[in-house]
Order: structure tokens, then C-alpha cells, then sequence
């Protein structure tokens, strides 16, 4: 038996499990297609976590349940629309055979870069094909995705359109831009216009990272793992010591972070 047989015959199993759930179970038939959009990000961010601490075991676990997650949901649309999940998996797979013209027609691109140009060329014309005005715009980049990844995404795709920081030295220099005019704003009392100061550095914070080739959401999620490791040996060395960190000052509390920040090097 080939391994297309196989893959073949382990998503027809699982398309025949999800369907008979959702024909049978209580709880899967309450579902609407509106609910499902929270547990398809759950999945795929769990996938990632895994995927991102080296676990390729439970990163297999997790892509099973993205991939139950993704035609639990095209059950459902199947249910309302003409999109079953075979039209739905022919669609996806004719737009990977336009957007790679370079492996099924006799388009050239030896470069990683001439890849991606072509891909936005390609996706450029399908929505001016179906925009009538034709206009190019960033409004449909990223609305689903979580604003830090979104914000990354709408600095490459500004690059890739011509408008970009020239380095990572300029993007700091905006961040310490915003940073002034966050100040001036609390300095009036303008918490308001302070939000949105405080937005457009994180803005320009998101994008410096992929200047040094690196990803934004992966350098935030780092980020946080060492925050998490900080604390946790912070509360360690206090509990040791008989300290309740809600009742120690600021100051305390940074003698014991400059502490584990020591231990730790």
C-alpha cells in the first residue's frame, strides 16, 4: 500500500469521525460556524507552542487537532453554502498551483525573494479581479491575526510595496520618537492621545525584530518564557527568605529581580 493510500485513508477516516460527531454528539451538533474560529486559533497556537519548544511529538498531537479542527468546520460550512470540504480542498489546492507558477508553469524563481514576488504579484491580480476599483491596499492584511503578528505582517507587505525603515537603527530611533510623544501626552494629561502614541511604538517595536531576522511573535514568546523563569525564581528566593512580595516595596522587589538576573548568568 503507497503512502498516498494511506494519508488518503487516514483524512477520509477522520472527516467520517468528525461528521459522525457532529451528527451524533450533543455538543458538537450545538456548534455553529461562528464558534469554531475560537478553537481553530486555540489548536494552532497550542501547535506552535510545541512546535517552538522542539516537542515534535506533541507538535504532531497538536496539528492533528488544528487539522479535526479545520474540517470540523468545513462540515459545518458545508451545511450552509455549496462549499463542502472537497470544493474547499480543490480551491486550495488550484490557488497553490497559480501561486507557484515557478513549479507548475514556466515562470523562473531561483531566489527565495523572487518567490515572494511572485506570490504578491499573484495575489495583487486575484484582488483586483475582484475589487472593481483595483486600488492596492494594506486594509486586508492580517485583520485575523493577533495584533502583534499583524503588525509585523503589515511592515513586510509595506516593504515589499516600497515603504519601509532602512534598518533596524531607524526603527529604534522612531520607538524613542513615540516614546517622547507618550510623555508629552501624560505630561497633559491626555491619556487618550498616550493610548495611541503607546500603539504606534508597539507598532514599530513589532516590526524591528525581522531587521535582524527574527520573528516577532517567537521574540515576544521568548520574552515571555524568560519573564516567567524570572519571577518563578524571584518567588523562590523570597519564600526562602520568609518575604511576601505583596508586601515588599518596589525597590525590594528589584534587589531580588537583580538578584536572580545574577543567578541566572
Amino acid at each position: 500500500m503507497s503512502d498516498d493510500t494511506n494519508t488518503a485513508q487516514a483524512f477520509a477516516k477522520l472527516l467520517a469521525v468528525v461528521t459522525e460527531l457532529r451528527e451524533r454528539c450533543p455538543w458538537d451538533r450545538e456548534q455553529k460556524l461562528d464558534d469554531t474560529p475560537r478553537h481553530l486559533i486555540e489548536e494552532a497556537y497550542e501547535a506552535a507552542d510545541a512546535i517552538a519548544r522542539g516537542d515534535l511529538s506533541h507538535g504532531a498531537e497538536e496539528l492533528g487537532d488544528v487539522l479535526a479542527q479545520c474540517l470540523f468546520a468545513g462540515v459545518i460550512l458545508a451545511e450552509q453554502s455549496e462549499f463542502d470540504i472537497a470544493t474547499v480542498a480543490q480551491n486550495a489546492a488550484e490557488k497553490l498551483i497559480r501561486r507557484h507558477p515557478h513549479i507548475y508553469s514556466d515562470t523562473r524563481a531561483e531566489t527565495v525573494e523572487r518567490v515572494l514576488e511572485n506570490w504578491e504579484t499573484i495575489k495583487q491580480q486575484e484582488r483586483e479581479s475582484k475589487n472593481d476599483d483595483g486600488a492596492r491596499s494594506l486594509a486586508h492584511v492580517g485583520r485575523g491575526l493577533p495584533s502583534m503578528m499583524r503588525a509585523e505582517k503589515l511592515g513586510e507587505k509595506a516593504r515589499r510595496a516600497g515603504m519601509d525603515w532602512a534598518n533596524i537603527r531607524e526603527v529604534l530611533a522612531k520607538a524613542r520618537e513615540e516614546i517622547d510623544e507618550v510623555e508629552d501626552a501624560l505630561d497633559r494629561k491626555d491619556t487618550a492621545h498616550a493610548a495611541e502614541e503607546l500603539g504606534d511604538l508597539m507598532l514599530a517595536i513589532a516590526n524591528a525584530p525581522r531587521f535582524i531576522n527574527h520573528n516577532a511573535e517567537q521574540t515576544l514568546r521568548a520574552a515571555c518564557d524568560k519573564f516567567v523563569a524570572r519571577f518563578d525564581q524571584v518567588a523562590q528566593i523570597a519564600a526562602s527568605r520568609g518575604l511576601d512580595l505583596k508586601r515588599m516595596t518596589p525597590l525590594e522587589i528589584d534587589a531580588l529581580w537583580n538578584e536572580a538576573k545574577t543567578d541566572k548568568m
